[in-house]
């Protein structure tokens, strides 16, 4: 079969999909290892049935609504490429904000140390690392099946990074020399309410990824309350969650002692209300 004429025969067969045409490029590109310029220009090209077959296992896992980058192993988030699989959640475009945020605050403590609350694939920890490498990074997460491909993103991007198991900022009571007072918070948690419709791409995600409790708050008020138990507190919280979330996580932040310092998009900004440095964001 011509590469043009399968292409035509996998749209029709991911016709449920909105991404239909898209998904079925780039799934003949991984499986061809040719680049989609490439493709295009040459529509004859016979795809051989050993490949078809292959091809055809994924396009019915695809058609099952199973996201995209489970199928392919992997995708890409900043910029770079990152492995995904079932135990951690699709890095979402919206996170990347979070990095642009993170790299325009105006910080001048030393020894920084940057803290992902719930790594996930690792992708949030290890961009951070790329874009401020002399920062020292730390990462959580109460998953092993998560961890296990956060240290495997960090080998493969050769970046140093502390993994530590555990539920949220539990794990980092047992490190002596941690400073909070010098941290960043960076805390992605899961913050759908229980009970929200989620589409069926996100139910094939580990729920314990993406769902928080009644409101879709309550990791984060697990997370400021066992905060309040360290002697110190970080400079900053960078949180994501949703825009109709913001008023109630700002008075919840308050509530610990931080006030909102930018909002854009999903992300907001937490500062310690006692911050009085000079501290600055270009926006």
């Amino acid at each position: 079969m011509k590469a043009n004429d399968w292409l035509k025969a996998a749209e029709l067969q991911l016709r449920d999909i909105p991404t239909a045409h898209l998904d079925a490029l780039v799934l003949l590109e991984d499986a061809l290892e040719k680049d989609r310029g490439w493709l295009l220009a040459h529509p004859e090209y016979e795809v051989d049935d050993k490949i078809a077959k292959k091809l055809q296992l994924l396009l019915s896992r695809r058609a099952s609504h199973e996201p995209l980058a489970y199928i392919r192993g992997k995708t890409e988030f900043y910029g770079r490429e990152f492995i995904v699989n079932k135990h951690v959640l699709e890095p979402r475009p919206e996170s990347e904000i979070m990095i642009d945020l993170l790299k325009n605050l105006d910080l001048r403590e030393a020894e920084l140390v940057i803290i992902d609350v719930g790594t996930g694939s690792g992708c949030l920890a290890i961009t951070a690392k790329y874009e401020l490498p002399d920062v020292q990074v730390y990462a959580t997460d109460i998953s092993p099946g998560a961890l296990k491909i956060a240290k495997q993103n960090a080998k493969n991007h050769t970046v140093e990074i502390n993994f530590l198991e555990g539920d949220l900022l539990q794990p980092l009571s047992e490190i002596r020399d941690l400073k909070f007072e010098t941290t960043i918070l960076l805390c992605n948690l899961p913050y759908v309410p229980d009970g929200h419709i989620i589409n069926e791409a996100a139910m094939h995600e580990p729920r314990l990824a993406i769902f928080g409790g009644k409101d879709g708050l309550d990791l984060y008020r697990m997370m400021f309350k066992q905060m309040d138990s360290f002697k110190t507190t970080p400079l900053f919280i960078l949180t994501e969650s949703l825009p109709s979330q913001h008023k109630k996580l700002t008075a919840l932040a308050r509530a610990h002692g931080y006030k909102e310092y930018i909002n854009k998009g999903f992300i907001q900004i937490f500062s310690r209300q006692d911050l009085r440095r000079g501290y600055s964001l270009d926006q």
